[in-house]
């Protein structure tokens, strides 16, 4: 039987419509990202742990809607002008809680595209009432967007993320890994992704296939 060869290749993150996986997790986002030129008012909070698939849903909207996104945390009040000309996707808004600089950048911002006609896309991990922004006004405005929230994987959109996690990294496990992984896991995204960079590192560095024994044995040194 062939072996798989660890080659150091670069991570290519698909994040196109097509990509997307659609679940019960899910499915409520995804349509009012798709349905957003009904939003009222036009700005949209997307919640849920990392790794959920919010940034791959703001880049959806991004391409239907011609949006730029942002990190909420490189945002400065100073280099605001540059982003009102079009719709905006604010990402991981509730790491800036604390920040009174970057709270009323984006503060600016929301007024600015709110007078311009252009939809506002935030990100953040919490339901945005659970922010804590010690900027009150600014606080207010996100609460008064509409929410959805992604909630944490079930079985089969947990094995269909860790192939795409796979095929990301031009990986191919042997048929038994996914579901071993699925079953013995934590259940989270951000556990897919940690334990799929920990074969695909095992792997190259051991020069091995990745089997179910390396998946069991990086489990449980993660453990």
């Amino acid at each position: 039987m062939a072996q798989q060869l660890g080659f150091d290749l670069p991570v290519r993150t698909a994040l196109g419509r097509d990509d997307f996986l659609v679940a019960p997790s899910n499915a409520v986002a995804l349509s009012m990202v798709d349905a957003w030129r009904t939003w009222s008012p036009p700005k949209l909070v997307l919640s849920g742990p990392e790794g959920s698939g919010k940034t791959h849903l703001a880049h959806v909207w991004a391409v239907d809607s011609g949006a730029r996104i942002v990190s909420a945390t490189d945002l400065q009040d100073a280099s605001i002008d540059a982003f009102f000309d079009a719709p905006i996707a604010v990402e991981d808004v509730d790491q800036i809680a604390q920040d009174h600089d970057k709270q009323t950048a984006l503060f600016h911002l929301h007024n600015a595209l709110q007078s311009a006609g252009f939809s506002l896309l935030m990100t953040g991990q919490a339901a945005p009432n659970l922010w804590q922004l010690s900027l009150p006004d600014l606080q207010s405005r996100v609460d008064a967007a509409g929410h959805a929230a992604l909630d944490a994987p079930d079985d089969s959109l947990l094995g269909a993320v860790l192939a795409k996690l796979f095929s990301d990294r031009q990986l191919t496990p042997r048929p038994d890994v996914i579901p071993y992984l699925v079953t013995h896991m934590e259940r989270s995204f951000a556990a897919a992704r940690g334990i799929v960079a920990d074969l695909d590192a095992t792997s190259l560095a051991q020069k091995k296939p990745i089997t179910r024994a390396l998946a069991a044995t990086c489990l449980d040194k993660q453990g």
